[in-house]
């Protein structure tokens, strides 16, 4: 052979904004540090690395040895920096304005600490959509990486994928390099000899192209299997050694390339992401057929030539699959929209830093990984709208009570705020709360997870059972099944209603609303069931707290007896961990991790040491009550497991027909000391 083969190799490390410190320093310790000090030790290696801004603030922070290694690689132009959004938005899903904010916030960081301004940008999950062109010109990125199937699906054929492309979006240019799938499933899984070997051979099967490599870093460590294949059995030295010693390969950095050769052609990628992430936005039902669509074409040899056509959804499909994950960035877009009507000068450092984690996107979908099954991931998000709308408020005072479309479904929801608590209310049917937040407490309360149907419930309802791995390296963690905790048929119930609170029943039937109105500046609801039951809500905020004050009567003349069941879903962020106390009338019931019940009481206290609170809630007359975990079932890298989202407390009610019932509840938010 008397080819050479550029190896163009680049790795992006990401944690998501609101992760845990000890999932952080764990990820140091076993993928980012070991991978940085082998790169080290071979300084006639170039590469490049996208580190997020979030992860890197903390890294630069926490663990200055293991960012000081990089320094010394950019130093002497081992290693190419690259660029994104600071905090990893999916460029597509947020205004253009952010989108510059956010390329410059995170050139400005590298260029501060590494002295390198970046000319490539990662695209979060590789998620490409021609609107995100603009902006990325004008940040001065010049390239970016996106899959080779993304070309595919533009119709270019097989020679076109060893070197990048132009494309354009009136008029502004980047360059796209396609990165090769093959080469994202052999590194690091296959033997490492293998790997060179394949690379070795790309340009003798298509003189003049390359070796494109971009991928997630935690590959190289984090992911199960992966420390000791890497590291301890040597497969990345060996990978490194195998592609130095070889003289078909000359590894170089993206933009040396870039600088040295000319694009193949002028390319149009249509809207599109890897082709996994496609199949993760299909709701349910169309994700099955897709799935046996698949496995029809792979079985009569027919998918690698059309898999091309077969293309699944897009990434904001993620948006109407999960309701709270659309709610999320209808709010965030709304404040978007008030951080830009300010004058410059009033757009403040620490509003734009709130308005970029609350972009942040592993909160906002759900494939392999947890995303927004998470709790402290859509955590992190609501604490970064709560921060950022109260000093929003602070300089543009909002009304206290006004009716606004947030998640744009044609039926307008009510904000009710005072300078401690907001509510947003949606009136129809149930008038129910579906963010209540704190502003002490930097929380919603109300950010919780519905149970819903999921594709990959059939492989725990069919029994599915762990893979073998393969003869030669190791299986990837899309190939793996595995169970981090035991999950049942019941655990796969679905909810039919919306998991918000003050939700009400009379015996079994739903009370409904139908007419909202204001009464002294507050709002209230009126309906009821049928012509049996006339039901009245209002919500009234205070110094105090939240007062809810309902009014029940009945059409009927004879006297029987009923239960009036009100139901509220809060989002503690203890979960069932230990930090969570349960109190009734002052005696403790325990963590919020069990299913509990109590006769009639006053007065419930759920103290908080993650959440910095307690919220203490009284009732008149008192209640009997019921509490219990809310639990999802979700995948994660590691396996299936169940995740509690919120604790749900049901209060009920001895009401009798042929008379007049006022029920009140009154819950007080209380900060730690």
């Amino acid at each position: 052979m008397t080819h050479s083969t550029p190896l163009l190799l680049g790795v992006h490390a990401h944690q998501p904004v609101g992760n845990f410190p000890h999932v952080m320093d764990d990820a140091v310790l076993r993928c980012y540090h070991p991978f940085l000090e082998a790169m080290h030790r071979f300084p006639e290696f170039p590469f490049a690395i996208h580190i997020s801004g979030w992860l890197l603030d903390y890294m630069l922070r926490v663990h200055p040895q293991t960012t000081q290694l990089l320094q010394d690689m950019v130093h002497r132009n081992q290693a190419e920096l690259v660029g994104a959004g600071d905090t990893e938005p999916v460029l597509a899903a947020i205004p253009h304005a952010d989108r510059i904010t956010q390329l410059e916030a995170m050139a400005e960081r590298l260029d501060k600490h590494f002295g390198q301004r970046p000319v490539g940008a990662w695209l979060t999950e590789r998620v490409w959509d021609p609107s995100v062109v603009p902006a990325l010109q004008e940040s001065g990125i010049r390239y970016v990486m996106v899959d080779d199937y993304h070309f595919l699906c533009a119709g270019a054929a097989a020679d076109q994928l060893g070197s990048f492309h132009r494309t354009e979006e009136n008029g502004q240019a980047v360059d796209v390099f396609p990165i090769s799938e093959a080469l994202r499933y052999r590194l690091p899984f296959s033997e490492a000899a293998a790997a060179v070997t394949f690379i070795e051979e790309i340009s003798l099967h298509n003189p003049g192209s390359a070796g494109i490599y971009f991928d997630d870093i935690e590959k190289f460590g984090v992911w199960p299997e992966t420390y000791s294949w890497v590291y301890e059995k040597g497969w990345l030295e060996q990978f490194l050694r195998g592609v130095l010693d070889s003289p078909h390969i000359q590894p170089m950095r993206f933009k040396d390339y870039l600088q040295a050769h000319r694009p193949q052609g002028i390319i149009y990628l249509p809207t599109v992401s890897y082709s996994e992430m496609n199949e993760w936005t299909l709701a349910p039902d169309a994700a099955r057929r897709y799935a046996a669509f698949l496995d029809q074409e792979k079985s009569a040899g027919r998918l690698e030539e059309r898999k091309p056509l077969i293309r699944g959804g897009i990434w904001k499909n993620f948006l109407t699959r999960y309701p709270e994950s659309n709610w999320m960035q209808k709010r965030m877009l709304q404040l978007s929209q008030r951080f830009h009507a300010l004058p410059k000068r009033q757009q403040s450092k620490q509003m734009r830093t709130d308005l970029h984690e609350a972009q942040a996107n592993d909160a906002y979908w759900h494939g392999l990984f947890g995303g927004i099954y998470l709790p402290h991931l859509r955590r992190a998000v609501y604490h970064a709208i709560v921060r950022l709308e109260a000093r929003l408020d602070q300089i543009q005072p909002r009304p206290d009570l006004q009716s606004l479309d947030v998640d744009m479904d044609g039926q307008d929801e009510v904000y009710y705020h005072n300078d401690q608590q907001q509510l947003i209310i949606r009136p129809v049917p149930s008038a129910a709360i579906v963010e209540w937040d704190a502003y002490s407490l930097h929380h919603n309360l109300g950010d919780t997870l519905a149970r819903r149907d999921e594709a990959y419930y059939d492989k725990i309802r069919h029994g599915a059972v762990e893979h073998a791995a393969p003869s030669e390296g190791i299986a990837s963690a899309h190939d793996r099944i595995s169970f981090k905790t035991e999950i049942t048929a019941e655990d796969l119930v679905m909810d039919t209603a919306p998991c918000h609170s003050f939700q009400e029943w009379l015996d079994d039937a739903a009370v409904s609303y139908s007419e909202s109105h204001i009464v002294q500046n507050t709002p209230h609801f009126t309906g009821g069931i049928a012509d049996s039951w006339a039901v009245s809500k209002g919500y009234h905020l205070s110094e105090k707290g939240l007062l809810v004050q309902y009014r029940i009567e009945s059409a009927q003349t004879n006297t029987a007896s009923h239960s009036f069941h009100c139901r509220l879903y809060l989002a503690m962020p203890s979960c069932d961990g230990p930090a969570g106390q349960f109190f009734a009338d002052g005696t403790s019931q325990g963590g919020f991790g069990q299913p509990i019940q109590g006769e009639k009481t006053r007065q419930i206290v759920l103290d908080d040491a993650v959440m910095g609170g307690k919220i203490r809630l009284n009732c008149h007359p008192p209640a009997r009550w019921e509490a219990a975990p809310h639990l999802t079932v979700s995948q994660s890298e590691a396996g299936f497991e169940k995740i509690m989202q919120a604790l749900q407390l049901d209060f009920y009610w001895d009401i009798t027909t042929g008379t007049t019932q006022n029920i009140e509840i009154l819950t007080e938010l209380i900060a730690h000391g």
